[in-house]
């Protein structure tokens, strides 16, 4: 017989590097493949903040690839994926992330990739009972049923709790050499990387998409309800992740720059809206997303001051340019007590 080839769901987290590499130990020919969604960067997150520059400046799902020494397929589906956020089947879980719908989805590509590229299954991470909305014993069948991948998918991690899937059955792989894990401690699978070698992995208990963060969702929703309706585009889903993001009136809101790094990533944005910066003390770069009158710009010069070092100032004086026009104003800056905290997104 020909060696077997799977594809692997690499997320860029332990599971889906054990998952991977339980079936190689097999002698299946592994191949990974990783969806760009525009929600999973947190190697781009750690590049901006100075605060953040002793943090991994790495593409998880990439580095996992090089750990496992197989080749990793990236697909951008920015574009395909909008429907999955926007209108999920299965409803969102505790935030704006909608896991269940994600993982159908994605397994439902993976199952297109081998049927275009001669692979014969599917792995994931997948562990019963490690999230609550997708991976429960009562929503993995659906994953395997809507995906349309059936038992060509395979969870070598969680296997043994699970139906044999047509790998077993033909004898790709021995189920006897699959394992059992459940619930939510990562101890397990911890042990296991630790016999695989692996002593370097990203965080064992989260994973890296933005949806699942309370406060990004917010600013998503907001974002949503400020625009009338559910869409976005690459550059909103970079943007709601950087800044202090502050909504003063219904008609605009004021991306703010906390630091260096973030003020030298809006200034990529600045041509694309009203901005502010002062000029007559050191400040951040500041965002006007919204239409606005004379007297929005006033607010907005005030809040530029309060968070620049002129804050205890008499005065600052603030440059505006809008619509490719510069302008320059002296305001006074919003004292503490008059910044609401339902302001903040």
């Amino acid at each position: 017989m020909s060696q077997r080839k799977a594809v692997a769901l690499i997320s860029g987290g332990l599971d889906s590097l054990l998952a991977a590499r339980v079936i190689m130990e097999q002698g299946v020919h592994v191949e990974g493949i990783n969806f760009f969604t525009g929600f999973c960067v947190e190697g781009h997150t750690h590049a901006i903040r100075n605060q953040d520059q002793a943090k991994p400046k790495r593409n998880n799902a990439l580095w996992v690839a090089e750990q496992l020494g197989i080749k990793l397929h990236i697909v951008d589906i920015i574009e395909e994926y909008k429907d999955v956020v926007i209108n999920p089947k299965h409803g969102y879980g505790a935030n704006l992330n909608p896991c269940l719908d994600c993982k159908v989805f994605m397994v439902g590509k993976a199952r297109e990739w081998i049927e275009a590229h001669g692979f014969d299954f599917i792995i994931t991470g997948e562990v019963i009972g490690q999230r609550p909305k997708s991976q429960r014993a009562d929503t993995m069948p659906v994953v395997a049923h809507e995906s349309g991948a059936e038992d060509l998918l395979l969870r070598p991690l969680c296997a043994k709790n699970l139906p044999e899937t047509l790998p077993e059955r033909e004898g790709w792989v021995e189920r006897e050499r699959l394992y059992d894990f459940s619930g939510r401690s990562r101890k397990p699978q911890m042990a296991l990387a630790q016999q695989f070698g692996f002593e370097d992995y990203a965080q064992p208990a989260g994973g890296c998409c933005f949806l699942t963060d309370r406060q990004y969702s917010t600013k998503l929703a907001d974002l949503w309800q400020a625009r009338g309706e559910r869409r976005y585009e690459l550059d909103d889903i970079m943007l709601l992740k950087v800044g202090r993001h502050i909504r003063p009136r219904s008609n605009f809101k004021l991306i703010i720059g906390r630091d260096e790094g973030e003020n030298n990533f809006l200034e990529g944005y600045r041509k694309q809206f009203t901005h502010l910066r002062s000029t007559s003390h050191k400040g951040p770069l500041v965002l006007l997303d919204g239409e606005v009158d004379d007297a929005d710009l006033e607010l907005a010069a005030r809040l530029l001051g309060r968070f620049s070092q002129g804050r205890d100032a008499a005065e600052v004086e603030v440059e505006i340019n809008r619509n490719g026009e510069s302008s320059t104003r002296r305001v006074r800056p919003l004292p503490p007590d008059e910044i609401r905290q339902d302001w903040y997104l």
